[in-house]
């Protein structure tokens, strides 16, 4: 990994520490789950930490309610802009209810209805647009000029970034150091975020952040050492269909993550169906990329995991049940 001075990084130890103290009473501690079974199945002890019953449904609400706890007065009056496909909607949103900040969220046709509704009904104006031909960061800082809104991105945001890094920190303080942490990885801000918190509390820990097949941009990104993209990636994993690492999620995965994985959408929906039936986890596709990297073996050959203890963090359980029912 690049030698960077930590310091020169936009996010430390000490930023996620911070929003530990802003979510402490806001957001929910969640679960730490165990099955023999997976332990069996992979030869490793398995630590999951459930996002899944965050408020909202995901890690988002940790980044989200950090960021928007943080606006001046000034900036809290006029109101907070975001553009998701879903799980980043529904957050900024129930936290704009909780902290009385107007919510105007920019979602793409194409996202699951279920988090559509989910958006407005914890308050937020939806916009719509066509992914296939409109640019969502265009038209979100379009809107946002117009109204005299602020921007809230995803996750190329730094206080986004360490709020979303309290979910590993967690993890270790309930589970102590672990071997090798598996997370899943979008646009990088709940990867970039743990391995910051995983580094700094269980420094001998090994972060993997794990991404779809068909949107690997991160993946090429970390093997080349260069930002790379990908436009609209065709993937059930709707909450990972980011175009690219950000400005502020790059450096830090380049620094602190140690390796990179992909799964395909029909992996994705095969360890999907299986933690529903067999551990009782009600997860959606982007929810169960790290877990599906472990059960469909990615890991063999690579690293030395045998016997390990291994954190894997499942963000998000936002799932389209008739949806996905179907595809099984």
């Amino acid at each position: 990994m690049p030698s960077t001075d930590t310091k020169q990084l936009p996010v430390s130890a000490q930023d996620i520490a911070a929003a530990a103290q802003r979510l402490d009473g806001h957001a929910r501690r969640t679960p730490v789950m165990t099955s023999r079974t997976v332990d069996a199945r992979t030869g490793a002890q398995v630590f999951f930490k459930c996002e899944n019953f965050q408020r909202m449904g995901a890690f988002k609400f940790r980044g989200a309610f950090n960021a928007l706890s943080q606006l001046t007065p000034e900036q809290k009056r006029g109101g907070v802009l975001a553009y998701s496909s879903g799980n980043h909607a529904q957050a900024v949103a129930l936290a704009g209810t909780l902290l009385g900040v107007k919510t105007v969220i920019v979602m793409p046709l194409d996202a699951p209805q279920v988090k559509i509704e989910a958006t407005r009904a914890y308050g937020a104006e939806v916009i719509t647009y066509d992914p296939k031909t409109v640019k969502r960061e265009e038209l979100a800082t379009r809107i946002a000029a117009e109204r005299g809104m602020s921007v809230i991105p995803p996750y190329n945001h730094v206080q986004v970034v360490a709020g979303q890094g309290t979910t590993a920190k967690e993890l270790i303080e309930e589970t102590g150091a672990l071997d090798y942490l598996l997370v899943p990885c979008g646009g990088g801000g709940l990867l970039s975020g743990c391995a910051v918190a995983a580094s700094h509390w269980s420094p001998a820990c090994k972060v993997i952040g794990v991404e779809p097949e068909a949107g690997d941009d991160a993946t090429r990104s970390f093997r080349s050492k260069t930002l790379q993209s990908c436009n609209n990636p065709d993937t059930i994993a709707d909450g990972a269909r980011t175009p690219s690492l950000g400005s502020i999620t790059f450096p830090l995965v380049m620094h602190y993550v140690q390796d990179m994985l992909t799964v395909s959408d029909a992996e994705l929906l095969r360890s999907m169906f299986w933690i529903w039936e067999r551990m009782k986890i009600v997860a959606e596709p982007t929810g169960v990329l790290a877990a599906a990297a472990l059960l469909e073996g990615k890991l063999d050959g690579r690293h030395d995991y045998k016997g390990k203890r291994i954190g894997v963090v499942i963000s998000g359980g936002n799932a389209d049940i008739k949806a996905l029912c179907r595809m099984s």
